[in-house]
């Protein structure tokens, strides 16, 4: 009988006595974010003490205790880098992670275009593999999961970036982590979280939604794909709720093919995925996004609606816009040369969040037209060096109140364009590479097209 009884004690203190564990976003090879405070969390048994130590700082033990919910969070202050390092948590056990390395850790997610891998077929594809031995470069690549309610965790774990994992990894992501690791000289952690075929309303959190008509009948004008859900929240609760406050420096961004079901929704929609993805981790962090290309969606204007709809929410602070129109081909919804693709995201994050770049970097956006004379004098931002390539050629269009566009012959003039049509005598509207599949000829000095745009307030 007393022996029962032990086996019963020992039962019940082993069930109680629950052991430490952490998700998977924490793991051998991880990347943590230089000169910062990092968040740790994990779970543990209510009233476990937990203790961390990282190996750069072995003489200062953090810890807590588990909360009634068995969770813990601790708060580990990085240093400028790079490691490799170890992290050591205990409790009624112990973790230790290894070959943990310090320095910026950047989100990728979005659709297909930033989804597709080298692996899928792209420009020098085969020799970009062949050289991706790079163990200062890592990945975290989140599997494709739909949840109706938040979850805590994925199944992933950081790997070194080889042949064999880069490609299989977001193309664009690496060329824009490779990129950052040459000129900063420190580690680089991509987390990658991708879905085809997605629209943005599911990758927005299910608050963003309460008490937001907008975005509840923008949800509501969704169509069913058999690729993915199209329901709000879904791709949000299952792929990025769980990384959620993983320390980042920024996110790259692309997605927007799936929305011309609905276009005139999509500023609102993006703007609103942007605010609420800052809002969860509580940081204005750089939201760098690629511009869709021109494609023949078989409708009118949807796939332009879109892309102007992106321009246009340049407006949140700490955006930037990668234009992709000079590398796309208008029958492949994936365009194949995502390496400069990749390098403008980088070129980005160079100049406006690392400062170490003065370039150019970006294309002309327009900034203003002013009608005088029967003309519209057309100004941009990023304007430097105009020029049309191939050579007289017009993409502009004019309207007057009518809003019946007639194409315009335009000019440049110190770096403004001139432009006018005989047919429109009192000009109230202009637009520029107004179409699907209408790919931009509108140049600066950086050799980086304009972005389609129209004054109309569609």
């Amino acid at each position: 009988m007393k022996k029962l009884t032990f086996y019963i004690f020992l039962l019940i203190a082993n069930i109680s006595m629950a052991n430490i564990s952490l998700p998977s976003v924490f793991s051998d090879n991880m990347v943590l974010q230089r000169n910062s405070t990092t968040k740790i969390w994990g779970w543990a048994s209510p009233g476990e003490e937990i203790r961390l130590v990282a190996s750069w700082n072995p003489t200062d033990t953090l810890s807590t205790k588990g909360n009634r919910q068995a969770k813990w969070e601790l708060k580990l202050k990085t240093l400028e880098g790079p490691g490799p390092f170890t992290i050591t948590i205990s409790g009624y056990n112990t973790i230790e992670l290894k070959n943990v390395l310090v320095g910026e850790v950047w989100l990728a997610s979005g659709q297909s275009n930033m989804e597709w891998s080298a692996s899928a077929g792209i420009i020098n594809g085969e020799e970009a593999i062949k050289n991706a031995n790079n163990p200062n470069i890592r990945f975290f690549d989140v599997p494709r999961i739909a949840a109706e309610y938040p979850q805590n965790n994925v199944k992933s774990n950081w790997v070194e970036c080889t042949p064999e994992t880069m490609k299989y990894f977001s193309a664009i992501a690496y060329f824009f982590g490779k990129k950052l690791e040459e000129s900063l000289n420190v580690p680089i952690g991509i987390i990658g979280s991708n879905w085809g075929g997605t629209p943005a309303e599911i990758w927005i959190p299910k608050n963003a939604f309460e008490k937001d008509e907008k975005l509840t009948e923008a949800a509501s004008k969704l169509v069913k794909e058999e690729w993915g859900p199209n329901e709000p929240s879904r791709a949000f609760n299952g792929m990025i709720h769980p990384l959620v406050p993983y320390t980042i420096a920024g996110v790259i961004w692309y997605q927007g093919e799936t929305n011309t079901s609905n276009p005139k929704y999509y500023k609102y929609v993006f703007s609103s995925l942007i605010k609420s993805w800052r809002e969860k981790w509580d940081i204005d962090f750089p939201f760098y996004f690629a511009q869709i290309a021109p494609y023949n969606y078989g409708t009118n204007y949807a796939g332009v609606q879109i892309r102007d709809a992106q321009r246009r929410t340049l407006d949140i602070p700490n955006t930037g816009m990668v234009i992709t129109s000079d590398f796309c081909d208008v029958e492949d919804i994936h365009p194949k040369n995502k390496i400069p693709i990749g390098l403008r995201f980088a070129n980005l994050a160079l100049k406006n969040h690392y400062k170490l770049n003065t370039n150019l970097v970006e294309g002309p956006l327009f900034d203003k037209v002013v009608f005088e004379n029967k003309k519209a004098k057309v100004y941009f931002k990023n304007s430097e060096g105009l020029y049309f390539k191939p050579e007289k050629i017009s993409l502009f269009e004019i309207s007057g109140e009518d809003l019946i566009f007639y194409p315009a012959k335009a000019t440049i003039k110190n770096n403004t364009i001139i432009a006018y049509s005989k047919k429109v005598t009192n000009p109230k509207y202009i637009r520029f590479a107004w179409g699907n599949t209408s790919i931009s000829n509108l140049f600066n000095t950086a050799n980086i097209p304009a972005s389609s745009f129209t004054t109309k307030n569609y």
